[in-house]
Order: C-alpha cells, then structure tokens, then sequence
C-alpha cells in the first residue's frame, strides 16, 4: 500500500475524506486534530487543544481551525470548508485540495489555477504549541495569503455559543498578536515569522455543525470567533511559520524550532513505523508524573488501560525508563489493594477488580522484555504481596479472594470488570460474583508471587499462599468449566453460571501461568475462533446470543448498551496471538501473521497510523468509538515482538 497517501480523487469526496482524522499529540496532554481535508467534524477537533490548569486542568479547544485565503488579481479563493445547517459546505476548499500525506509529518497541497500551497503542520513535542508551515510552492503573478482564526476557548466536552462576555479584543506580542475570550484562560498566541499585517474586526460565525456529535446523538452545532485575519505578501518558493501557542516565543527562532521537530519525528512510511509513532501519543508528562491517556478524544487516565497499555506502549520499545515513570506515578495513588480506575489522585474511583491483577502481568513483561526476577522484587515484593493479602482480607466492592483462592466481588448498580459499560444508571453486563478472566489473573498473581518469594526466601509469604496455589485449580475448574459445552463459564454468582461465549476466558489460557491443563486450553480457543474471532480482533459476545448487537450506532445509551454485546476489542488480539501460539506452536504462526497483517488496512481508515477503539461485530467490522486507542495500538505491537521472537527461537531450534 502507499502510506498514509492520498490524491484529488478521493480528497474532494466528502464521504471519503471527512470520515479520516489526523491526530497529534505531545507529551503534556495537548492535541491538535482535525480530518484530513481540515474540516473539523467533531467537538474534539481543533488545532490547538491544551490543558487549563487555572480552570479545571482539563482539555479546552482554544483554536478551532485557520482558513487560508489565496488572493490574486483581486479574487480570493478561501480554502477552508465548514459545514452548516442544511448539510452545506461553505467555503468549498476542498474543491483546491490536490494532495494529502502524512509522512512524517502531515501537509496537504492546494492549487487554485497557477497558485500552489502547501501547508505542513508540526505539533511542538515539549510546549503547548502548534506549528504551520504556509509554502507558496508556486505562482504566476502577485499572491497575497490571508490567514483567520476561529476562536472557540470552551471545553472539549463543550460547546461554544455567542455572547456578549466574550473578550473580543486582542493584545500585540512579538511579530503577532494575542487572544482571551475569557478570564482564567491561557492566551493564545499567535506569532509568525515574516512581516505580515493584522486586521482586527471581529465576527461570529453561527451554527457550524460537527456531524459526528449529531450521529452520536449530542448538541452538534457551535458558534465560533473570528476576531480578524492576517495578511502576507508572498512570492514563489517562500514560506511562512505560523505558530499557535499558549506561551510567547521569540519569532526569530521558528523555521529553526520546525526544523528541530521534524528531525524528531519517526517516518510513517509502514505499519509498524505508524503504530510506534502512534504509541508516542498516548503519553503524558505534567509536574514530573507521567500518566498514559487511555484514547483520543475523550478519555483520560484508566487503571486497567494503563496496566494492559505499559508493556506494548514501552517495553517493545526499549523503553524502561518510560515504563517505570508510568508505573510510580499509578502506584502511588493506590487505595489499599486497589489501584485507581479512573481520576486522579483525591478525585479518583477505585470501582476496579482487575486493574490490580492486571499489575501482576505488567511486571511479568518487564521481566520477560528487560529486567531480572530480582529488581523487580527488590522494588515490587512488596506491594505485590500487600496487594493479594488485601484480597484476601476483603476491600471495596466485596472484592474478596477465598481460601481456595478464587476472587469474587460486586455491588448493586456497579461494574467492575472490563465489561463496565453503564446504561440507564445500570451495568449492561455487571458480571458480580466470579468473573472468569479475575480468576485467571488471581492463579496468575499468586503463582508469580511465589515464584519471586521461593527465590528470595520470603518463606512466610510461601507459608501463607502455597496451599491457596494448590488448591486454585480444583477450584477453578469446578467453578467454571463445562464439560458438555467444552468452555468456561463468563462469571458465576452464587448458584448461577453465565455460558455467554465471551473473549474473557481467554485470560485462562494467554497468562503465563495458566489453572487449566492443554486439553482445556485447546477447546477453548477453538471455540473462540469459531465464535469470536475476526480480522479486526475478538467480539465481546458471539453472534448466536441472543443479546448480540452486530452494528454499533445510536445515541450514547444505545451505544452503551452494545458497548460489550459484539463490537470487536482489537487489544485481545495481543492475548490471542500469544496463547494460540503457546497451543499450536509453530503450526500457529501463519495464521496468526495473517490476522496480525489485516491490521494493517486500518492505518488509512478513521484515526490514520492508528487503531480505533472497536469495532463492530458484523462485517465489513466499521471502527467505531474513538480514533485512537492505547491498549489496541499497544497490543498490536507488542503482538508482532511476541510473533517475532517466536519465529526466532523456532529457528534456533531448528538448528
């Protein structure tokens, strides 16, 4: 395939290119994104979306988009494109569009009769701060480029309406000018590195529409601030840097700054190279705690996503340092046994039964990608052990673990698993009592645990929890397993065991150290390879239950209430790849290449270089949900090692 490449032929189809989104990222928690012909059609888009530590520290759009005007011979040609009620574009700019890349960084050619732009847009790596590179690539006769900026200063979960508290004025800075709407903001500055003129007559432009939010059910219509424009003379084969930021910088060193970036930048020219550049995205440093934002554009911090995330996002990339910021940060907001499921710090829930559980398997990769049995006791015994002698006392939730060792917890109106989605006030798929993928991830914790603790000679510890590890797997099969039906039951509360075929029993197999034998694992699998299995990853539920929703559409409660009953998770493809492989061995790895290779086709669909956060169950398998999800992009590649060190051992074997 061309990579992340696109001509005039598919650009200017609205159908086509309004449905792609580019997304950029940096390391503080700001984004900029927008689709790829630069037509925002979300609340989430916009250039310049940064964290305002002064009103709530969330993420507000303080720069919508900035339309380009070509002027020649006194015609003006603008090349944005909006969309207002009644479906109508205006202006039509993506009638000048030619040519869109993104490698390695995303620009996109105009050509307006002799006149060719191209504009390069660079995301800063270490400040609040969006570069735009304007370059008149070519023209025949004297060209003037005007430049103005849709305000918007307002939440991302929001929607900016006109009003007459609005701060319509603006405040020179160097080479540019600066902007608040309103108080408790950070300005927005806007700076350029050639002589260049601001007019200022601010206007409101009404009711511009965000069709996604209207498909999605929600407020999809916004007014926006144009409080003037900029004007630049140009002439053929010169460039103007533009930057938008929330901080003032001395003009003089920008063409320097956007060089400096696009040296960083990893090249997009494959799959892998698009999934590792992804992974750089969900990374976020503020006041020396580093945290991993679960998905783009709407979510924040998640405890599991996190623990799932860490090893693909990390590890694969030779990146311990990384990895242990994220996991210092998380651990010292845990509650007792309970690490955080979403918030932070004092505003956090630890409504989770896994996330901790899940703790376990993360230092498992550390080990497995570049530490020792003994550093990662040295540092974690400690909490690892606090961690199952809390489940075992009981904590929130009536999480509680047996003596057996089996792990159950609930409570009226609350979900604990990964299965958490909420409708109407109650848990779609609540799964209280025993989940099966917690007990698989409780056998996993103990028996790591004491293999660490043999090692170093905690013998107290081996005391306490050597009879529950030899009791687990009775246990486990007794609980779970149907002979009849040849697989493990989802979850069971007290006398009544759920027999959904669901990916969660997974975990019994995919987990390095596993409560059931060969026999079982084997079954297993096949029927969710039967069942579940697709090109884009595993359905939560199989398509014979009755409770099977196929396509994933609707407003936000019917979207919840299929959130788990089919759309197809790609980050259990991680967990697939290694247990098919553990099974079937080498025979498995044709297969699963091939699964892993079908990936690939989604490096040009919705979020582009990245992975969606589902997809729906029935083919052709529509992504879904947010354009960019960690633990998807996270388990692909980690994925793909696992794939490669197995092939590499296998030949060493041969030999």
């Amino acid at each position: 395939m061309t990579y992340l490449n696109f001509d005039k032929t598919k650009l200017v189809n609205l159908s086509f290119s309004l449905d792609r989104e580019l997304l950029r990222s940096n390391r503080r928690g700001a984004y900029s994104s927008t689709s790829i012909i630069r037509s925002n059609t979300r609340k989430y888009h916009g250039l310049l979306v940064t964290p305002q530590p002064a009103i709530d520290n969330e993420l507000h759009v303080l720069l919508s988009t900035l339309d380009p005007t070509i002027i020649q011979h006194d015609a003006s040609f603008n090349l944005g494109i909006h969309r207002y009620p009644g479906g109508i574009y205006s202006p039509k700019g993506h009638k000048y569009v030619r040519e869109l890349s993104v490698d390695p960084i995303p620009f996109i050619i105009f050509r307006v009769g002799g006149v060719v732009l191209k504009v390069e847009t660079l995301f800063s790596s270490d400040s609040d701060r969006i570069l735009m590179k304007y370059t008149l690539v070519d023209c025949h006769s004297e060209t003037k480029l005007q430049l103005r900026p849709y305000l918007a200063f307002r939440s991302r979960h929001e929607l900016s309406k006109a009003n007459e508290f609005a701060n319509t004025k603006f405040e020179k800075a160097d080479n540019g000018v600066s902007f608040r709407m309103y108080q408790g903001y950070t300005p927005l500055f806007l700076q350029y590195n050639k002589e260049g003129e601001y007019i200022h007559s601010p206007n409101w432009y009404y009711n511009i529409e965000y069709f996604q939010e209207e498909l999605r059910g929600y407020e999809f219509q916004e007014d926006l601030l144009v409080p003037g424009y900029f004007e630049f003379d140009m002439k053929k084969g010169e460039s103007i840097i533009i930057a938008a930021g929330t901080e003032e910088v001395e003009t003089s060193t920008l063409a320097k700054s956007f060089s400096q970036e696009l040296k960083k930048r990893i090249s997009r020219d494959n799959y892998k190279n698009c999934l590792l550049s992804s992974a750089e995205q969900f990374f976020v440093n503020r006041n020396g705690k580093t945290d991993i934002l679960a998905g783009y554009h709407w979510f924040g911090r998640y405890g599991r996503d996190t623990m799932i995330s860490l090893p693909g996002l990390t590890l694969v990339r030779g990146n311990e340092k990384l990895f242990n910021s994220v996991l210092d940060t998380i651990s010292a907001e845990m509650s007792g046994p309970l690490f955080p499921n979403v918030g932070y710090r004092h505003n956090a829930a630890y409504n989770t039964i896994d996330a901790s559980l899940w703790f376990f398997w993360t230092l498992q990769q550390l080990i497995k990608y570049s530490s020792t049995n003994e550093k990662v006791w040295k540092k974690w015994g400690e909490k690892m052990k606090m961690i199952l002698r809390g489940y075992r006392a009981g904590t929130q939730y009536n999480i509680k673990m047996d003596d057996n060792g089996l792990v159950s917890g609930g409570e009226k109106g609350v979900a604990l698993t990964w299965m958490d989605a909420i409708s109407a006030g109650r848990p779609v798929t609540p799964r209280s009592g025993y989940p099966v993928e917690v007990n698989a991830l409780a056998y996993n914790a103990i028996m790591f645990t004491l293999e660490l603790a043999k090692q170093f000679n905690d013998h107290s510890f081996v005391a306490e929890f050597q009879p529950i590890a030899d009791s687990f797997p009775t246990a486990f099969l007794q609980k779970f397993w149907n002979d009849q039906y040849q697989y493990l039951a989802d979850y069971v509360e007290f006398e009544y065991r759920d027999w959904a075929i669901r990916p969660n029993m997974l975990l019994a197999v995919s987990l390095p150290y596993s409560p059931i034998e060969k026999r079982y694992q084997k079954a297993i699998l096949e029927i969710i390879e039967r069942e579940l299995l697709t090109p884009r990853g595993l359905r939560s539920l199989s398509p014979n239950h009755g409770d099977y929703v196929g396509i994933y559409q609707g407003n936000q409660a019917e979207r919840d209430r299929s959130y788990h009953q089919g759309t197809v998770w790609p980050w259990m493809m991680g967990l697939f790849v290694e247990a098919y492989l553990k099974v079937y061995g080498l025979s498995g790895v044709r297969k699963m290449e091939w699964h892993l290779e079908k990936f690939e086709e989604v490096m040009t669909e919705q979020g582009l270089g990245t992975i969606s956060e589902i997809y729906e169950g029935d083919p052709p398998h529509q992504a879904g949900g947010a354009i960019s999800q960690a633990w998807n992009v996270a388990e692909i590649l980690r994925a793909l090692d696992v794939l490669d060190k197995f092939k590499n051992q296998e030949r060493k074997g041969e030999k």
